[in-house]
């Protein structure tokens, strides 16, 4: 018998990866939080990782001439070590100390944003070592649950970054973090041939999405694309705040 309510909330799952790879960035995050509501998070998440690698194929295609070098580097760095950390410590950190910690990072953040809003802010200079840590803590949230955006925002959004630069390096720096994310997912056992069979059903309505996300970048105000990413965050965040106090 088909279960009506796990392909509403896995399609609604695959939009939200699709469109975040098109350069609607944080949309991501909510992706796990609705797949929990109709089966286990950890299975989730292993469900989606190849939906999001799929995606971030078309995604880091359509952006391919848009992206920071530099912002890239730290990812390379930070990132790596945060998923290592990830595989190593996911069966020893509760995932709930996990979900709030990134829950908490990024409802400060979008507080921040809000107190700030009508000053007029100079883009931040690029410090690699606040970069590395806040990458090291986004490879290691998004290998737990693939929420990996909040610290990932913390890093880049004050470098001030070109609308279509900032979509294309998110996209490109997640695609790299969810490929390493493979093989110590499959020896976890989260992914496996019933997984990948929903997966592949998946990841129409993912792909059909980014090219949907990428138009909408394209045709949103700077100011507008910004401000709808910092409230997604800021929505997302008070989700996984709520998750998480559940869990304890």
């Amino acid at each position: 018998m088909v279960d009506i309510w796990f392909w509403v909330a896995a399609v609604l799952a695959a939009i939200s990866v699709g469109l975040s790879k098109g350069g609607l960035a944080s949309l991501g995050t909510i992706a796990v939080p609705i797949m929990a509501l109709v089966m286990d998070p950890i299975m989730a998440a292993g469900l989606l990782l190849p939906v999001y690698i799929v995606s971030d194929i078309f995604g880091v295609y359509t952006y391919r001439k848009a992206y920071d070098v530099p912002v890239l580097k730290v990812v390379l760095i930070g990132g790596t070590l945060g998923v290592i950390a990830g595989g190593l410590l996911a069966s020893i950190v509760p995932k709930a100390f996990v979900t709030l910690l990134v829950g908490v990072i990024g409802a400060v953040f979008t507080l921040n944003f809000i107190l700030r809003r009508g000053r007029e802010v100079s883009p931040a200079p690029l410090n690699k070592a606040k970069g590395n840590f806040w990458m090291f803590l986004s490879g290691f949230t998004s290998f737990v649950s693939h929420a990996g955006a909040p610290p990932y925002q913390m890093f880049v959004l004050p470098l001030k970054l070109d609308k279509l630069v900032f979509a294309g390096t998110t996209t490109i720096a997640f695609a790299y973090i969810n490929a390493i994310k493979l093989i110590p997912y499959a020896m976890l056992g989260q992914i496996n041939v019933s997984s990948l069979r929903n997966a592949a059903i998946l990841m129409i309505p993912a792909v059909i999405s980014v090219f949907v996300g990428a138009k909408l970048v394209k045709v949103i105000p700077e100011k507008i694309f910004f401000n709808f990413v910092v409230i997604t965050l800021g929505l997302v965040s008070i989700k996984l705040i709520y998750d998480a106090i559940g869990q304890f």
